[in-house]
């Protein structure tokens, strides 16, 4: 069982739509700031320039089972699914109290970042690789 990574937050108002609900958009946003928060638990920022290297969106979805609304307080439940050589993959449940409201994943690369350089795939530098393990699916 992978270690799960929780995430707290309430819905802002600028996040719902006509129906006051939270828009689609949002949920990709939600899982990101895990993400970054997940980095920060492993001791490091995603946007480290130690590494030279960046982190490009290559899939995402998510499925949709029941609305947040305007200050609802949920619960983003994120897993990192498999690290590969140069990708991430990641899996994550919202939650409100007990209840699923979406699930989704995203695969991001591991990317050169230089200015005026293309990027271009790189292995994943092995200390990112081990910090972030500790929230790895168990094989």
């Amino acid at each position: 069982m992978p270690r799960e990574f929780r995430y707290k937050r309430r819905v802002e108002f600028y996040e719902t739509d006509q129906a006051g609900i939270v828009h689609f958009s949002w949920f990709y946003r939600y899982m990101e700031e895990a993400e970054h928060a997940m980095w920060r638990e492993a001791g490091m920022s995603i946007a480290s320039t130690e590494f030279h290297v960046g982190w490009p969106r290559v899939a995402a979805s998510f499925e949709f089972f029941k609305p947040l609304r305007f200050e609802d307080e949920f619960e983003v439940r994120l897993r990192i699914e498999e690290i590969s050589d140069k990708t991430i993959r990641y899996s994550c449940e919202l939650m409100k109290d007990d209840a699923k409201l979406a699930a989704g994943t995203m695969k991001t690369a591991c990317v050169t970042r230089a200015p005026g350089v293309p990027m271009k795939s790189t292995a994943i530098p092995a200390d990112i690789a081990a910090r972030l393990s500790v929230f790895k699916k168990e094989d």
